[in-house]
């Protein structure tokens, strides 16, 4: 949200700079995000001065460009070559001189060079009103009356308004600053805060001069829905005329990020900024029946919103209507029929209280995000309506004229009230851990709008305000306090007390920080992507289960309306994102929750029990391994490169690679992929990621994706704690052996035939050869697999080797029908 610095001082008296009230703002706790010059004239008119023409003639090169010689009060004319039709020798004109900046469009500056335009030397530019941003004409540079001096900057003699523009990133329980009279509340009671004198006051506009011109216009209110609407003000207005609004009024709003449209709907949004509380005019002749309803309609009712989408209503949402249509999605978006046009001379000023909740469900329905949508669906002040719709009409008075036409209507006024809340300064002391002086604690309520009721030694008691949205207990009020107070001024203790902590084994965070580290240490990158995901995604693979997702009930889109059941959609997208980038040699890792839900479980269980959270990490490979280098392959990742990387993570965590059991996965988003247990646990998958997967996320580039239990790999660490043995003294002997067996035996099944066989000197089993082909029976495959024995307490003997092969070739006769062949 923008707060314009000049604006805010209409409000209360200060003298601290913009970059001192950011920091103060801050320290409050509404954070300022950015702070901008702003300009009513982009640029400022800087290096644009008053020139004469003293000399003009033709360009001898061209037939439409004139050479002329101009004063601006130097030493010597400036030769400029201009294209205006209306040059003339004489003339007093505007002169942007080399080195100045004009933005003819907003976001497109145009800097004045010295250069030659057809062999002519042209040492600045004779200026339009459009490019000095001083108007929309282009017909011809800009004349000036005789009398303007020579050499005068240009800013002299326009109204050129300088102020700066603070942008507070506002957090959603701050509904009571959405407004500049709410952000000036906090501004005075640090002001009275921090100065022991020059106490300041919240200077409120006046509305005592409102006057009911005549009752010509009388259009009636029916509210059919009072739970979502509870309160509702109106006011008629007749005889206005829409125009342009006048250069203040801009100024404030453009100040403020707002862009002015016209006269009257620039006047309700000034009063938006000013007060947090939004409005909307209706045009009066639009409102059939002369009557205005609130009320739900049918579920799919047609409505065409002012940025002409016709949409289907839901029964949910609250509409304001004539007596034969829907005008407006209340507390949302206007009508395309019912919004003030150029030719609009009667109003119906709203100035309402919508349910939050009621606003918050109707604008996500409908992906509509507006100002006053974000102010009503934090909650407005619903005793402010009265106010504000008084400011506005006699503001709308003064810009567009005409007489206000009926009594104020007010439906329901009273209905919600202040509360009371009583403070006790002993439970402030215990939380702020030091005592404030009584005094100061009363005075920072009292500015912050609070009415003190009761005071005593142990407590005060207050009147909360209705614009106080958040602050409902006794604990809310001590936040205000400090906040206001200032964190910084708590002092800390001299002495500091600590307790020793207890963290169970295995330390989770521990083990993530570390595997973090070792792959980002590795070249990797760390992926956050969003939990939420798209019921549609379900479509993507079997694996992704629709009847498991968790559904959100007030989803942000439908592209976000369930939490993901796996990491493999957000990499993916990821992947998709950075490609589109010419960014597509990528290896990068997220550490994150999957979310099922278990729709077989009995609903009279716990429902914690039926909604599940797991942990993953996922590690991505695509692309090339290497950036382009001479001295590198240009290999690109692999299957085994993903293997590669299972392994590490496994030995990382302390966890023996090798007596993992394998076999193919049977996820179908993978193309060709493995499954890793210990025991009976899963400890996970990877594989190579199917092309029909990846056409939907237009990847061209073959995708590896990794699939690790978290969860489950954290667990078995507790297992795992790390042994210290001598160096061996005795040599390991390597034995090869060839073998042919059927192409459905895999290297696990052999592997793990090997341990069980041959538990004492068997170190390890490795695959170094496959071959199929010539030579090679159909329906077989050739293996080479070495073998390492190693006695620690002995030399191996031939005898014992021998005997030990012997052994381990016949149960792979046996069991795998394997032929030897040496």
């Amino acid at each position: 949200m923008k707060i314009s610095y000049n604006w805010l001082k209409q409000y209360v008296d200060f003298d601290y700079s913009p970059q001192q009230l950011s920091e103060i703002l801050t320290n409050t706790g509404l954070e300022i995000g950015g702070l901008e010059k702003f300009e009513s004239i982009k640029g400022g008119l800087e290096g644009v001065v008053v020139g004469k023409v003293r000399t003009c003639t033709k360009h001898p090169n061209a037939d439409k460009l004139s050479v002329t010689t101009v004063d601006v009060g130097e030493q010597e004319p400036l030769p400029i070559v201009c294209g205006a039709p209306n040059v003339d020798e004489g003339q007093k004109v505007l002169v942007a001189k080399v080195g100045a900046t004009l933005y003819p469009e907003e976001d497109k500056p145009f800097p004045i060079r010295k250069t030659k335009i057809r062999g002519e030397v042209s040492e600045g530019m004779i200026c339009a009103e459009d490019e000095l941003g001083l108007g929309s004409s282009h017909e011809g540079i800009m004349v000036l009356d005789d009398d303007k001096q020579i050499g005068k900057p240009a800013s002299d003699y326009f109204d050129v308004e300088q102020d700066w523009t603070l942008e507070i990133d506002l957090t959603p329980n701050r509904a009571d600053a959405t407004s500049h009279i709410g952000v000036a509340r906090d501004v005075i009671a640090v002001i009275n805060r921090m100065e022991k004198e020059n106490k300041v006051t919240l200077k409120i506009p006046e509305i005592s001069d409102f006057r009911v011109d005549n009752n010509d216009l009388q259009i009636p209110v029916e509210i059919r829905d009072q739970e979502a609407c509870p309160r509702y003000s109106a006011v008629t207005l007749k005889g206005i005329k829409v125009e342009d609004s006048p250069e203040w009024l801009k100024n404030r709003l453009k100040a403020a990020g707002l862009r002015p449209v016209n006269n009257v709907v620039d006047a309700t949004n000034y009063i938006m900024l000013e007060t947090g509380h939004p409005l909307h005019p209706f045009d009066a002749a639009q409102i059939e029946g002369n009557k205005v309803i609130i009320q739900r309609l049918p579920e799919n009712t047609g409505f065409q919103t002012l940025d002409g989408v016709e949409r289907k209503l839901s029964s949910e949402d609250l509409m304001i209507c004539d007596s034969k249509n829907p005008m407006c999605i209340a507390g949302v978006f206007g009508g395309i029929n019912s919004g003030v046009k150029q030719e609009t001379t009667d109003l119906f000023l709203e100035s309402a209280y919508f349910n939050p909740t009621s606003i918050r469900k109707t604008s996500k329905r409908h992906q509509l995000k507006t100002d006053a949508s974000f102010r009503y669906e934090r909650g407005a002040d619903p005793n402010v309506t009265l106010f504000a719709l008084k400011r506005a009409a006699m503001l709308i008075k003064e810009v567009a004229g005409g007489q206000i036409a009926s009594e104020v209507i007010d439906e329901n006024p009273g209905n919600l009230k202040p509360w009371e809340i009583d403070l006790h300064y002993e439970k402030l002391d215990n939380l702020a851990g030091m005592s404030i002086e009584r005094p100061i604690i009363v005075k920072i309520l009292s500015d912050l709008g609070m009415e003190i009721l009761e005071e005593s030694v142990d407590k005060v008691k207050m009147l909360v305000p209705t614009f106080k949205v958040d602050v409902k207990r006794e604990v809310d009020v001590i936040e205000e306090v400090m906040r206001i107070y200032g964190y910084n001024y708590i002092p800390l203790p001299d002495k500091m007390q600590i307790s020793l902590s207890h963290s169970e084994k295995p330390d989770r965070d521990h083990l993530t920080n570390m595997i973090s580290d070792f792959l980002s240490s590795n070249g990797f990158l760390e992926a956050m992507n969003n939990s939420l995901t798209a019921y549609q995604n379900a479509n993507l693979s079997e694996n992704i289960d629709s009847g498991h997702f968790v559904q959100i009930l007030n989803p942000l889109s439908r592209e976000l309306n369930v939490m993901r059941q796996d990491l493999l959609v957000g990499g993916l997208q990821t992947i998709s994102y950075n490609s589109n980038r010419q960014n597509k040699d990528l290896m990068f890792f997220e550490i994150g929750k999957t979310y099922h839900y278990n729709p077989d479980l009995d609903k009279k269980q716990d429902v914690r029990k039926r909604y599940i959270e797991d942990h993953r990490l996922g590690i991505f490979l695509t692309g090339k391994k290497f950036r382009e280098n001479w001295n590198k392959s240009e290999d690109a990742f692999d299957f085994y490169d993903a293997k590669y990387w299972v392994h590490n993570v496994v030995n990382r965590m302390g966890v023996d690679s090798e007596k993992l059991q394998s076999k193919p996965s049977s996820r179908d988003y993978f193309s060709e992929g493995l499954l890793y247990r210990s025991g009976k646990k899963e400890i996970g998958q990877f594989g190579k990621v199917s092309r029909k997967i990846l056409q939907k996320f237009d990847i061209e580039q073959d995708v590896f994706y990794v699939d690790i239990a978290w969860d489950t790999l954290v667990e078995m660490t507790k297992d795992s704690g790390i042994a210290y043995q001598s160096l061996p003294k005795y040599p390991e002997v390597r034995r090869d052996l060839a073998m042919l067996l059927d192409k459905e035996v895999e290297f696990e099944q052999l592997k793990h035939l090997a341990y069980e066989k041959e538990r004492k000197i068997l170190k390890s089993v490795r695959l170094f050869d496959v071959y199929e082909g010539k030579n090679v029976p159909e329906g077989k495959k050739s293996y080479a697999v070495s073998f390492i024995l190693q006695d620690p307490y002995k030399t191996l003997t031939d005898k014992l080797i021998d005997k030990t092969m012997k052994k381990l070739q016949q149960t792979f006769e046996q069991k795998l029908q394997a032929e030897i062949r040496g």
